[in-house]
C-alpha cells in the first residue's frame, strides 16, 4: 500500500509539473508583467536608498527581518523582475535587493567598461556597506553569473547560492544557438549606432555583456566552497548541458532542472521555485556517495 501511494504521489507530481499549456504560460508571463509595471519594488522610497560604492550610486532597497539574503537581477533588469520573490522570502529573511552598476536606477554616468566581476564586486561593497558579513544569494540569469562570481572572489560574503539561467561562456556551448543567432545582430547594430548618449553608452555595454561574456573557467568554480543550487529550464536560453556542467563542477552543488520552463523559471514556476529554494536555504548540504545514492 505504501508503494502504491508513493506511485500514484509521484505520477501526480508529474501531471501537475507537465499540466502547464502554451496559454497556460503566457498567462503566467502576463501576470507577471502587469505585477512589474505595477509594484512598489524598485520604487519604494519608504525603503530604498542610494549608497555611493566604487565610482557610482547603486540604488537599494530591503525588506523584511531575519537572515540577510541578496537578490541579484538579470541583464537589464531591475528590482521589480523579483515581484514575485519578495513578498515570500522577507517573510522569514532580510532582503537585499539592488539595482545592478548601469541598470534600473543605479545610472553608471562614466565612460568605464562594463563587467560581470565589476558587479560581483560591487554586491560585496553593497553588503560590507550595509555591514553584512555573509548572506544567502539568488541569482537570475545574469544576476546568477554575479552570484556565482560572487562566491569566487569574496567567498566570505556568500552562505548559500542559488542560481537559475547561469552560464560560464557565451558561445553556443553554453546558449541556446537560435538565441546567440538572434542576439548577435542586435548587437551589431546598437554597436554601428552614432548616438552617443547615456542611454545609448548603457545600451552598448549590456550588449556587449550579453554577447561576449562571460569567461569564467571550469577551475574558479571548484573553489566555491558553499552549497549551491543550480536551476535551469529544460528549454531555457542556457542549455542544460551547460547548466548541468556548472553543477559537476562546483563541489557541493544540486541540480534541478524545470520540465516544461524556459529562462524565467522565478515567474512561471513561482511556487515551486519560491519553496524548493527556501528549503535549500534552510536544510543542511546533503553529501550523496555510496549507499545513499539510492535515496
Amino acid at each position: 500500500m505504501k508503494l502504491f501511494c508513493r506511485i500514484l504521489f509521484c505520477l501526480l507530481l508529474s501531471r501537475q509539473l507537465f499540466a502547464q499549456s502554451a496559454a497556460e504560460i503566457m498567462k503566467r508571463k502576463s501576470q507577471g508583467d502587469s505585477l512589474m509595471n505595477s509594484t512598489l519594488y524598485g520604487n519604494n522610497k519608504a525603503v530604498g536608498k542610494y549608497y555611493e560604492l566604487r565610482g557610482f550610486k547603486m540604488y537599494c532597497e530591503t525588506y523584511g527581518e531575519g537572515a540577510p539574503l541578496l537578490i541579484i537581477h538579470g541583464n537589464g533588469g531591475s528590482i521589480n523582475n523579483f515581484v514575485k520573490q519578495i513578498p515570500y522570502f522577507s517573510k522569514k529573511y532580510k532582503i537585499i535587493i539592488a539595482d545592478s552598476r548601469a541598470q534600473g536606477k543605479s545610472a553608471d554616468n562614466t565612460n568605464d567598461s562594463l563587467s560581470y566581476e565589476m558587479m560581483a564586486d560591487d554586491y560585496a561593497a553593497l553588503l560590507t556597506t550595509l555591514h553584512i558579513d555573509s548572506a544567502y544569494v539568488i541569482g537570475w540569469s545574469d544576476g546568477g553569473i554575479e552570484g556565482l562570481l560572487l562566491a569566487i572572489r569574496h567567498p566570505e560574503k556568500v552562505k548559500k547560492l542559488a542560481v537559475t539561467g547561469a552560464n560560464l561562456q557565451p558561445d553556443t556551448n553554453a546558449v541556446d544557438p537560435g538565441v546567440v543567432a538572434m542576439v548577435e545582430p542586435m548587437y551589431e547594430r546598437v554597436q554601428k549606432m552614432k548616438d552617443t548618449t547615456l542611454q545609448v553608452r548603457t545600451t552598448r555595454k549590456l550588449f556587449r555583456l550579453l554577447v561576449r561574456e562571460p569567461h569564467i573557467p571550469l577551475a574558479d568554480l571548484h573553489t566555491i566552497r558553499v552549497p549551491t543550487l543550480v536551476i535551469g529550464g529544460d528549454h531555457d536560453v542556457i542549455n542544460v548541458a551547460h547548466t548541468v556542467q556548472i553543477f559537476q563542477n562546483i563541489p557541493k552543488a544540486y541540480v534541478w532542472i524545470l520540465p516544461n520552463s524556459g529562462h524565467s523559471t522565478p515567474i512561471i514556476y513561482t511556487d515551486e521555485f519560491n519553496v524548493k529554494v527556501d528549503i535549500f536555504f534552510q536544510s543542511p548540504y546533503r553529501a550523496i556517495a555510496g549507499e545513499a545514492r539510492f535515496y
